[in-house]
Parts: C-alpha cells; structure tokens; sequence
C-alpha cells in the first residue's frame, strides 16, 4: 500500500491518544496518530516521524502521523489502518480463488474469509509495532477484541474451518511476534489455547517506506 503525499516532521509531544505536536517546516503542527495503542517506546521528543496529507481538506487536522524512526531499528509504520490494506493486497497473489475481509462469523467480524477449492479459511490481522531484543509483541494495550476474535476462530476450527492469526510486523528486520503476556496475561492465555486447537499464527514481516509498505517476502513465516 502507498500514501499519495508524505512529509517529514520531529515529533514534540502526544497530548492525547488521537493527536500528537509535531514541528513540520519550523512550525508547530497538531496532527492526527494513527493509532490509539501507546507507542511510549516509539514517540519519544526529537523523533523523526512521518506524517500523510489528508485527503479531505475540511478535516481539523490536516496531516496523519503514520510513522516514526525508532533507534538502532529503522522506520516503524504505526498506521492501525495498514495491516488489513496489506494483508488483502497480499493474499491477492496467494492463488486464492475467493477473498472476502470483513467476514460476519459468530458475533464478531472475521478480517478475512477465503476459499481455495473445498476448504474455507478464516483469518484475523493484527499489526505488531512493538519490539524488543529484535522481537515483536502485541499487544501494546489490552484488546477484550483480540481475546473474543480468537475463541471465534477456535471455534471456527472446531467446525471444520482452517483459521489463523496473521501478525503484519510494521517494522524492518523482526520476523517473529510473540504473546506481550505482561500487557494482556488474558491474550497470552487464548493464544495458548489456539494453537492448541490448530489454529495457524503467520508472521509477514514487512518493508517499511516513507510512503508505503509492503510485506517483505524474505521474512515470511506463513502455511499457504
């Protein structure tokens, strides 16, 4: 996926979890995060981070903030819209002969739902922005969602579907994603129970660019 303009600014400071204070062009902007997990560890004072234009002109921000340079690691996409752009733009050269993203399955929505002849697959995303040690974790904050999306998906596996967990890492050189049990023992706990019942987790780590990312197919760690 590409952005259609992109500039770069030094982040200041975060008032909230939807806008952040960045010097663009030796003026202070108020800009739009693109994500409303924590990122403590990504902006930090001085960083450089990259921002979109928007494209409605009427917004009361006129850029969102999409990606920050984390030390000693490279460019870290942070976009929460992303990882499920990516990952339809991939399984589309996955020689599936139908996709579907937004899937109703229980009582949540399932990211994606494909068929390849008789089997049906169901697939949920989550993006990893979180490193240490040159490992992804997620999540950064505790997700009820993510919990609740899994015991769909073992469900599902119960009934005869294939399902997997895809972690789209918005991030250079980490190719593995990891349960952040400190965060959410919860999650830690479901992702135990899936991979118990079969269901698949998939690393697709990601070439992360000023203006677009892509998944990186020399750190793809995924069952076709």
């Amino acid at each position: 996926m590409r952005y259609n303009k992109t500039l770069v600014a030094r982040f200041i400071s975060r008032p909230n979890r939807f806008i952040a204070q960045v010097e663009l062009e030796g003026k202070i902007e108020t800009v739009h995060v693109k994500n409303t997990g924590r990122c403590k560890e990504l902006l930090l004072p001085d960083s450089r981070v990259i921002l979109s234009e928007a494209d409605n002109p009427a917004r009361k921000t006129r850029y969102d903030l999409i990606a920050v340079e984390k030390a000693g690691l490279g460019l870290v996409n942070i976009d929460s819209q992303a990882p499920n752009k990516v990952m339809a733009e991939w399984l589309a050269g996955q020689g599936y002969d139908y996709v579907q993203p937004e899937y109703a399955y229980g009582k949540s929505r399932i990211d994606f739902y494909m068929e390849r002849g008789e089997r049906k697959y169901l697939l949920e995303v989550k993006g990893c922005t979180l490193e240490r040690d040159g490992i992804g974790y997620f999540p950064d904050v505790p997700t009820e969602r993510g919990v609740r999306h899994i015991h769909e998906l073992i469900r599902a596996k119960q009934e005869g579907y294939w399902c997997g967990v895809a972690f789209v890492i918005q991030m250079p050189k980490v190719k593995e994603v990891r349960p952040n049990v400190e965060t959410h023992p919860a999650f830690g706990e479901a992702w135990r129970e899936a991979v118990a019942a079969g269901v698949r987790m998939w690393f697709l780590g990601c070439e992360v660019k000023e203006n677009a990312l892509a998944v990186d197919e020399r750190r793809v760690l995924a069952p076709i």
